[in-house]
């Protein structure tokens, strides 16, 4: 099954939706399963669910170019019952919509799906088009699936359940130029209809949420939805303070955003947005600035509510980690570093962690600084070598900074100037790409995508220097208690990474010359992961891919226990698997959202056996390539 193109052609495929994946928490549809399955009609009789497994698909080819040009899925999920029996249930793609497409405002009207608006909340337009068009993302990324106990919105005619996706950039305009970073990044709240008796969702209402009040988002990347049920977002790439005057993208960004090159802060962007929910289907935010400066991609909260696990999509990044104050609150607590000890450096390395603490705070505190704080009230950057034994030479975004710092702004520096600051107190700032983070809570695992292992991780920056494949590695970290910090001083958490090694499954392989296909990366194991989140329920860690090295993206299911890894989604061809949030139940329903960015961003060295052919296809389904799909996998049961 593919995804559908446009919002009026839902009705058509009401049958195919079906019920999303097998409903595994129970309910009556688990019911009316079973007892399809071959039991009686009472809980007594009903066979026992005994194990569950994926059944993958093959990569999609040139014999059907239609299949590379579109979401496809030809997976299936089997169920194998105390009974004796199995059920193979196929699962399939379902889209709420293409960015682009005009949706339901809840209010009787219509709003742009994936739609950029300015400080004023006034939409902003391209005028490089004859029509001056209203911008639309064709990069929706981080999303999250929740119920709240009492909504309001009409309309609903089965359960009310809400989604939160976020929409990182725009890759062109128009006439052609790149908008990378140049648009405020939109956040929008759906309100979804799901099916009592299949688990189907339909869209309800569309709600653009106001970022205002938080000058407005850089770069949304990867997201988690956090145990508390709001929606934890990123700010990427964070615009470096020290030279923002010489800035252009970020120019660019201020003007959009304010109508004025020079408003923005870069202060302001580079830290974690909360996003709460509300029961009448519209969606507040806020800003929390002392979980420190840097490229946050994907946070993963530990099942303390407390402990958090932040994705550095860097160049000489680190891992960082973040211990609240207080459960179910972000707005206070200390951060820390990871230090990385190297004990073996084949296949992305291996080594034993330690924790730097760079400092406590709260996000008021760091805000006010932020607000009045310039780079040069914080330190000095030299880019050569100043000869000046009071600098510190450090490594930061694949070049080498000397730094003093001011006395008395250390505050300032840990929050607002982390990626410096981490480095100057000797955390490991070495890691390329450290994209996804989410935990096996049963077994105590922390999972980290890194989506290439290059330079920064194989010359010794940062204290990494490891050899692996530059198609990416996930990682696994052993999470324990009783550790302490560089001080000596206990850190106050269960759940502390205390050293890292390569799932051995889930190690790319590069390939010495492109396969006939044109990929660069073994099509067979995972290349580039960067969305990962595990699902307690099925054990299994889903993978999104960001490679520049498979023709198409997939999306992988990889069983802890079996160490199966399965293909089970492919993307359009040039397209990033993203918005990846596995929930193991709603209403009785399990769940994988999935979507994707940029289709048709065509590499010579990757797509010239394929851009021919596919361009034409890609641009017919996907806008022109302006728009992308959001939307979730769907299970069709196979009942015998």
């Amino acid at each position: 099954m593919t995804d559908s193109l446009d919002l009026t052609r839902r009705n058509l495929l009401k049958f195919l939706s079906g019920a999303p994946l097998l409903p595994l928490a129970g309910g009556s549809a688990t019911a009316a399963l079973l007892t399809a399955c071959g039991g009686g009609d009472t809980a007594a009789a009903a066979p026992t669910l005994m194990s569950l497994s994926f059944s993958g698909m093959a990569a999609p080819t040139l014999a059907d170019p239609a299949k590379m040009a579109t979401t496809t899925v030809a997976s299936s999920l089997n169920a194998v019952y105390s009974n004796g029996k199995t059920l193979s249930y196929a699962l399939g793609y379902q889209t709420f919509f293409i960015t682009g497409a005009m949706v339901p405002n809840g209010s009787g009207g219509t709003t742009l799906a994936g739609g950029y608006y300015d400080i004023k909340n006034q939409p902003i337009l391209d005028r490089t088009d004859a029509n001056q068009r209203q911008f639309f993302s064709d990069c929706p990324d981080g999303s999250s699936l929740l119920k709240l106990a009492n909504p309001t919105v009409t309309g609903v005619k089965g359960n009310t359940v809400f989604a939160v996706v976020q929409f990182e950039y725009a890759t062109r305009n128009v006439k052609g130029d790149s908008m990378y970073g140049m648009l405020p990044s939109p956040i929008a709240v759906l309100t979804l209809d799901q099916s009592p008796t299949t688990g189907a969702l339909s869209l309800v209402k569309y709600h653009n949420v106001d970022t205002s009040s938080v000058n407005g988002l850089w770069i949304t990347c990867g997201a988690s939805r956090s145990p508390w049920n709001t929606h934890l977002s990123s700010e990427e790439y964070e615009p470096d303070a020290s030279v923002i005057d010489k800035n252009t993208q970020f120019a660019n960004f201020s003007t959009n955003l304010y109508g004025d090159a020079s408003k923005a802060n870069p202060y302001h962007y580079g830290h974690l947005p909360e996003i709460t929910v509300n029961p009448d289907g519209t969606g507040s935010i806020k800003k929390h600035y002392c979980m420190g400066r840097i490229s946050h991609e994907l946070i993963q909260v530990m099942p303390d509510e407390r402990t958090a696990l932040m994705g550095d999509d860097a160049t000489n990044g680190g891992l960082f980690m973040f211990v609240a104050d207080k459960a179910q609150d972000l707005s206070s607590g200390t951060l820390y570093v990871a230090k990385w000890t190297q004990l073996t450096a084949d296949n992305g390395g291996s080594a034993k962690l330690s924790w730097i603490k760079l400092g406590s705070a709260t996000s008021a505190e760091i805000k006010a600084l932020a607000d009045s704080l310039k780079a040069a009230d914080i330190l000095s950057v030299k880019t050569t070598d100043p000869a000046d034994t009071s600098y510190t030479k450090i490594p930061f975004s694949g070049k080498t900074n000397w730094v003093k710092f001011v006395a008395g702004k250390e505050k300032a520096a840990a929050f607002l100037e982390t990626h410096r600051y981490a480095a100057f107190k000797g955390g490991s700032l070495g890691f390329t790409k450290m994209e996804g983070t989410t935990v096996n809570a049963k077994d105590k695992i922390a999972y980290s995508a890194m989506s290439y292992i290059q330079a920064a991780m194989t010359n010794g920056s940062g204290g990494i220097a490891v050899k692996g494949p530059n198609a990416g590695i996930v990682y696994a970290l052993n999470l324990k208690g009783g550790q302490s910090d560089d001080t000596g001083a206990s850190i106050n958490s269960e759940w502390v990474p205390v050293d890292m090694a390569a799932v051995p499954a889930l190690v790319g392989e590069d390939l010495a010359t492109p396969d006939a296909l044109g990929n660069l990366a073994n099509a067979d194991k995972i290349a580039n992961p960067d969305n990962i989140k595990f699902s307690e329920k099925l054990r299994t860690l889903f993978i999104g891919e960001d490679s520049g090295l498979h023709v198409n993206n997939f999306l992988w299911a990889y069983n802890v226990d079996t160490k199966t890894l399965t293909r089970i989604l492919s993307t359009p061809a040039g397209a990033e698997s993203t918005g990846l949030h596995a929930v193991d139940d709603i209403n009785g329903f399990a769940y994988v959202m999935s979507n994707f960015q940029h289709p048709g961003d065509w590499e010579a060295a990757l797509h010239g056996k394929v851009q021919a052919t596919l361009d034409p296809l890609i641009r017919a389904n996907y806008r022109d390539r302006f728009g992308a799909a959001v939307g979730y996998l769907t299970g069709l049961p196979t009942l015998s």
